[in-house]
């Protein structure tokens, strides 16, 4: 049984809260760039102070929102691909909700935008993966075991589908017609698993 927080506990959960909500709307609104940490600390009604306690640097702050939004694009494309008919359709439309989400004007710029370079290619692909991989591997394994794929290295294979999703989405927000791009790759997506296809 987990103990109760204190109420020094809650405060300083719902501060790092309050300044996450914050980071991602203005992240999300105006860019990283263009976000200061007084705007930052002034949407989230508390101190400068305040936020470097919980975020010694705004670029630990961004990293946060970033694994907010990560954490609940998986989620909802995971719910967007319940009820499909088989596994290899749940992977295919999860996939298509991710890259659906792409489209939003506020995770491209947090997502496909800004965490290249605030975050570093090393650590934005850490992140990347962290979430997704597992998932992705225990999908693909559910997938070979009702033998609709055949896939020998389920873990190499969940990370070129990752990447094909990243480069995706970053085609989707430099295209001209992001729309059509989003269907393009999703279509790409679904000759990639057909390829593992029994």
């Amino acid at each position: 049984m987990t103990e109760p927080l204190s109420l020094r506990d809650e405060q300083v959960a719902q501060t790092r809260a309050a300044l996450v909500a914050a980071g991602r709307r203005l992240f999300g609104g105006q860019g990283f760039a263009k976000t200061s940490v007084d705007d930052l600390a002034r949407e989230a009604r508390v101190t400068t102070g305040a936020l470097y306690h919980h975020f010694p640097r705004k670029a630990a702050l961004f990293e946060a929102v970033f694994e907010l939004v990560h954490r609940e694009l998986l989620m909802s494309a995971a719910e967007a691909a319940a009820g499909s008919p088989d596994e290899v359709e749940f992977l295919a439309r999860a996939f298509e909700a991710f890259l659906d989400s792409s489209l939003e004007p506020d995770i491209q710029r947090i997502l496909i935008i800004d965490a290249p370079s605030v975050l570093g290619p090393v650590r934005f692909a850490e992140l990347d993966e962290q979430y997704a991989s597992d998932m992705l591997v225990e999908a693909l394994n559910e997938a070979a075991a009702a033998g609709l794929l055949h896939v020998e290295d389920p873990e190499t294979v969940a990370r070129l589908l990752l990447g094909a999703l990243t480069r995706g989405t970053m085609m989707i927000a430099n295209a001209a017609d992001p729309r059509a791009a989003r269907d393009a790759v999703a279509a790409g997506v679904r000759t990639l698993l057909a390829g593992w296809s029994k």
